[in-house]
């Protein structure tokens, strides 16, 4: 995925050449295509997920990748079993957990460390510009986490309520202390049955939550009819589609940067105005990489 992408250019900057597997509009769950195969055999080194998030990538990947080639699994080496979250899209009975991790800036912050290590394992020459990355990008991912507790605070308690169309927000939700009350899309990744979206609607008039939150990548006109017949807005954020550069329609018109951080800035900005919190929080904070073209002058890095 992009994002991942991202957040292992802005350790490994120009020592490395990343590349996404997965690219706009393209989830992790679907069957691979051809080409990746031919990708796969050229890299040194393969940073996936894991949880079985990628589960059809990674069998390809164990048949088409160099016999030296690692495939490291970030989500396995930062949480435990006793760690995983299960969801309405992601049931314990199926026993595969929730795998979206990364939206929690703590975890992302894992992530970057892991991928600084494995990059260090694989071209120990590297290893002080690697860590200089590391401290510049984890000082940045610190701002995102503060400004994220800033704008939870501007929300009023009894809106920090989170219904979304797929169930990817569970690991923010507990370090943020949001309450996730549901989520509209089933466990089988098909649409909700009637019955199911009388209960959705029933739950949000209880719940009595501002807004429900859809998703860019499953686009539902089930969300807008819960919407509508619930009487309650509503509005995109994002998991995986960065902003800018041909993003996903709710994600254009902003100004943060194509990377992780501006995802997330932008999921905030979209959260306070939905839920009754103060945007304008969000405005100051710095959403460029810390190594590559879009870095800021104040992103220190070594050549």
């Amino acid at each position: 995925m992009l994002l991942f992408t991202n957040i292992v250019s802005n350790i490994g900057g120009d020592r490395v050449e990343v590349q996404a597997l997965f690219p706009k509009a393209r989830t992790p769950i679907l069957e691979p295509r051809p080409s990746d195969a031919e990708l796969i055999s050229k890299a040194d080194l393969i940073i996936v997920n894991g949880l079985e998030l990628e589960a059809p990538t990674l069998k390809l990947a164990k048949a088409s990748k160099p016999k030296d080639a690692e495939i490291y699994e970030v989500g396995n080496n930062t949480v435990t079993e006793e760690q995983y979250v299960f969801d309405a899209s992601f049931p314990k009975e199926g026993g595969k957990p929730n795998p979206h991790l990364w939206v929690n800036t703590k975890y992302a912050e894992a992530y970057a460390k892991l991928a600084a290590e494995q990059l260090t394992e694989l071209d120990p020459a590297g290893a002080d510009y690697y860590a200089t990355n590391l401290k510049n990008y984890q000082q940045r991912l610190e701002e995102l986490d503060k400004v994220t507790r800033a704008v939870v605070a501007s929300i009023p308690p009894e809106n920090r309520k989170l219904l979304t169309y797929h169930d990817s927000w569970a690991y923010w939700a507990k370090e943020y202390d949001f309450d996730v009350i549901g989520a509209i899309q089933p466990a089988d990744f098909n649409e909700p049955s009637a019955q199911d979206v009388a209960k959705l609607i029933d739950q949000i008039k209880e719940s009595k939550v501002p807004a429900i939150f859809g998703s860019e990548v499953f686009p539902s006109k089930v969300e807008e009819q819960i919407a509508r017949e619930a009487k309650v807005k509503t509005a995109n954020t994002s998991d995986d589609d960065l902003p800018g550069e041909g993003s996903a329609d709710a994600m254009e018109n902003t100004n943060s940067e194509h990377t992780y951080i501006g995802m997330m800035a932008e999921n905030l900005r979209i959260l306070a105005e939905n839920l009754g919190g103060n945007p304008d929080l969000v405005k100051d904070l710095n959403t460029a990489n810390v190594v590559g073209p879009t870095a800021t002058a104040n992103a220190s890095s070594t050549k």
